[in-house]
């Protein structure tokens, strides 16, 4: 399936967490094109080039839908019910100057199998009369990691979490970060372990080993977004690393073969009650948990509502279960939204803002350049989504609208309605990444250099679509290791 997890930076700007192209993306902005630029008496730097390559204007076109106003395409989440606890502004924040954007956070598809399935199966594993030991039990069944599988095992090179002697060792470790965490942070305020004056060197050890372990993970995985992270200072690296090993695991418990969805969603209803007990109580279950734990203490504004989007965002592609097609672009920005702009909200904390702004001015942009990301992976996967996962993730209505068929693609047919409608994605994906620019001086200084790189680099697959004359059928939009390198130095 295709998961999201980043385009943090640099190199690949995005990391793909599964063999699908589901881009998570940590990357920030969204002012629509027409906004004039922030004045250099509001940020003095970086100066943002509006590059050729990257943001080329939509070409005039005879089709009448190349003359809608792209940027109110963003518009109602139809279909959708908010919940009614979370329905108010925020979800339709814009920059000034900018239209909204429906961030579709919280949002719940009243219609969806998927999350309807995920609710009962929650229910049956929440009717344990205690929850935090069933949890403990059934996470080292087979004495194995959940969302740490044997093929991870051997894509890192040797079994993950040996150095932790106990369980009990590991929540004491856990109960040591707890009682670094600010007032407040937990419902009750935790004191350090009895003894942690003698074990304090060994309980660093551990966490430090753990979170080491996570940067072998996203290296594994994902080897040009790992270097991307070596732009970072060291605590926001290790706190990336501990969000993409969280997002990493939970695609594979998403993924990992099964005879039947039931299992599935047991297992990842669990997951999701993890979650909430760590952020909540500070709550861990195995030792992979602890950098994420300290992230969630070192960073207390950090919201789970990103992570528990994406599990939802995980569901919508799972056959007979998922969404097997998108009627209109509002279900294709929600699918967006929750496997790659959830990065985006995951990673502005650790990225931080420029003095001037916050995150819930920064908070739109991040959102603009998830769906930037995510539907250029889309538009450049068409083929092979379409020959060898059966799946088509395009709009119906922008298809019938420029007469392009299903059969056809499934064909690898490029027509002349294919070419005209790929101009017209092409042209909607340029106005996110328009809006993206805008944001990069929102943020810390340390951030500005791995999103803009991430920005340039993954804009450039657009440009290689149209060198390929839009062939996405039985081509594919490449851009080089060295060609990325050779972009890196402009985007300073």
């Amino acid at each position: 399936m295709r998961v999201s997890s980043t385009a943090l930076l640099l190199l690949s700007s995005s990391y793909q967490i599964s063999n699908h192209n589901h881009n998570a993306v940590f990357a920030f902005s969204n002012v629509a094109p027409q906004q004039r630029r922030l004045s250099s008496s509001t940020i003095k730097k970086p100066t943002i080039n509006l590059r050729p390559s990257t943001l080329k204007s939509a070409q005039p076109s005879n089709t009448e839908s190349q003359n809608t106003d792209i940027l109110v395409e963003i518009s109602s989440g139809k279909n959708l019910v908010i919940n009614s606890a979370d329905n108010h502004n925020n979800h339709f924040s814009s920059l000034p100057g900018a239209e909204a954007v429906l961030d579709f956070a919280s949002v719940k598809n009243s219609q969806s199998k998927g999350e309807l399935a995920l609710s009962a199966a929650r229910k049956t594993f929440e009717s344990t009369n205690d929850v935090a030991e069933a949890l403990l039990t059934y996470s080292t069944n087979e004495n194995e990691l959940m969302g740490i599988n044997s093929d991870v095992i051997e894509l890192v090179g040797h079994p993950l979490g040996t150095y932790a002697t106990s369980s009990s060792e590991i929540q004491e470790v856990a109960e040591y970060l707890r009682s670094r965490a600010s007032k407040g942070s937990f419902p009750v305020d935790t004191k350090a372990p009895a003894n942690v004056g003698d074990n304090a060197a060994r309980y660093e050890t551990i966490l430090k080993k753990a979170t080491e372990e996570s940067g072998e993970v996203t290296a594994a995985f994902a080897k040009t977004f790992y270097l991307g992270t070596q732009l970072m200072p060291e605590e926001a690296r290790e706190a990336i690393w501990a969000i993409y090993v969280w997002c990493r695991r939970t695609d594979e418990i998403v993924d990992a073969p099964r005879d039947n969805d039931e299992d599935m969603l047991r297992d990842l209803s669990a997951w999701e009650i993890r979650l909430e007990r760590l952020w909540e109580h500070g709550e861990i279950v195995d030792v992979l948990d602890l950098p994420l734990l300290d992230v969630r203490i070192k960073y207390p504004n950090l919201s789970i509502q990103p992570f528990m989007d994406m599990i939802r965002g995980m569901l919508m592609d799972i056959p007979d279960l998922g969404q097997e097609r998108y009627e209109d672009f509002d279900q294709l920005h929600l699918y967006c939204y929750r496997v790659a702009g959830t990065v985006g909200l995951m990673s502005m904390p650790i990225f931080g803002c420029a003095d001037g702004f916050n995150e819930e001015v920064a908070k739109e942009p991040a959102l603009s350049l998830g769906v930037a990301f995510q539907i250029t992976n889309i538009l450049r996967d068409i083929g092979e989504d379409a020959s060898t996962r059966n799946r088509i993730y395009l709009p119906r209505d922008d298809m019938a609208r420029f007469g392009v068929k299903e059969e056809d693609i499934y064909a690898q047919k490029v027509t002349p309605e294919f070419i005209e409608f790929m101009k017209y994605q092409v042209s909607r994906t340029r106005r996110y990444y328009a809006r993206a620019l805008r944001g990069v001086p929102m943020l810390h200084e340390s951030a500005r250099l791995p999103v803009q790189s991430s920005l340039d680099c993954y804009g450039k697959i657009l440009d290689k679509i149209e060198e390929n004359n839009y062939d996405c059928l039985t081509k594919r939009a490449y851009v080089g290791k060295w060609e990325k390198l050779s972009i890196i130095p402009f985007s300073w």
